[in-house]
């Protein structure tokens, strides 16, 4: 005797098992697209952002880079420059330079107001300070901070 019941049931089992794999390769698929689409857009935005916000703070700086560089450089004999930004930091317009100096492995930052040209600090760092100090920037760029 054949049962047909049995058999639309197993069937039918089987339809489900394989309807539901698809639907969630389907889901799946479309997630990942879409997480990738909105990554890529943000990266694309903020690449842009950045660009745009530089822009905004040469166009405000009233010194140029390489005055406050020489201005800098005053403070730090024998001094070469490794690294400068230009950035605003707690409201200032402000030259940031990392100066190393033949004889030592601490750095000095210098800041010069972008505004005056006036030197308005000048700190050594040791290496480990440094390390820090790029620890908490990576930090405050990952969360999509202003030094503001």
């Amino acid at each position: 005797m054949f049962i047909p019941v049995g058999f639309n049931v197993v069937s039918g089992i089987l339809n489900n098992t394989t309807n539901m794999k698809i639907k969630m390769l389907l889901c799946s698929t479309l997630a990942a697209g879409l997480l990738a689409g909105c990554c890529w857009e943000k990266c694309e935005h903020g690449e842009k952002n950045g660009e745009a916000r530089q822009a905004r703070l040469m166009a405000a700086a009233k010194v140029s880079k390489e005055a406050a560089q020489a201005s800098a450089l005053a403070k730090v004999p024998n001094g070469t420059v490794k690294e400068s930004e230009l950035e605003k930091e707690h409201g200032k317009l402000i030259w940031s330079f990392d100066i190393t100096t033949p004889d030592s492995k601490d750095i000095t930052e210098v800041e010069v107001d972008a505004i005056t040209g006036a030197v308005l600090s000048a700190d050594k760092e040791s290496p480990e300070d440094q390390a820090k100090e790029a620890a908490e920037d990576a930090a405050k760029a990952k969360k999509g901070e202003d030094k503001d």
